[in-house]
């Protein structure tokens, strides 16, 4: 199974970029991942928050397909504990999904035309966190959930 990571915007903090890398690279030995960074415009950031989105899930349709089992990193979504995260993985592995896409909005949330092409919506905590930081967090969550699967001792080390 083919898992992506879709973000909205850039990444300048090294401390960021640091934590995104070691966990996109330990992941490497459990799936075939891939990071996608979509570049808005400057002059996008000057509209009003409805044409924001819009312009937003443009960039974001380009990269869904229609057999792609799309989950959006939403505050309104589903939350999991990570042990509840690992086997949601595990379904859609034995469920032959070829491709897993995970959608991390802009700051102002997404369009209405991603939310009609989400399969599922899950929520990384009650509280709110930057959608920059949100990167991190999901990427050490999908790491733990693969430590769980194969019994590693990560989760409780």
């Amino acid at each position: 199974m083919k898992i992506t990571l879709l973000n909205m915007g850039k990444i300048s903090d090294s401390y960021l970029k640091e934590g995104i890398e070691k966990y996109f690279g330990r992941l490497k030995h459990y799936t075939q991942i891939e990071i996608h960074d979509l570049e808005l415009p400057a002059k996008w950031q000057k509209l009003p928050p409805l044409e924001l989105k819009k312009k937003e899930a443009d960039l974001q349709l380009k990269w869904i397909e229609k057999a792609d089992c799309v989950v959006l990193l939403d505050e309104s979504g589903r939350q999991f504990g990570s042990l509840e995260f690992s086997t949601f993985i595990q379904q859609k592995q034995l469920q032959s999904i070829r491709h897993l896409m995970f959608v991390s909005g802009g700051s102002w949330g997404f369009d209405t035309t991603i939310y009609e092409k989400a399969h599922l919506k899950i929520s990384l905590s009650k509280m709110t966190f930057p959608h920059h930081l949100v990167r991190l967090i999901f990427l050490e969550q999908l790491y733990r959930a693969f430590t769980l699967l194969r019994n590693e001792p990560y989760h409780n080390a």
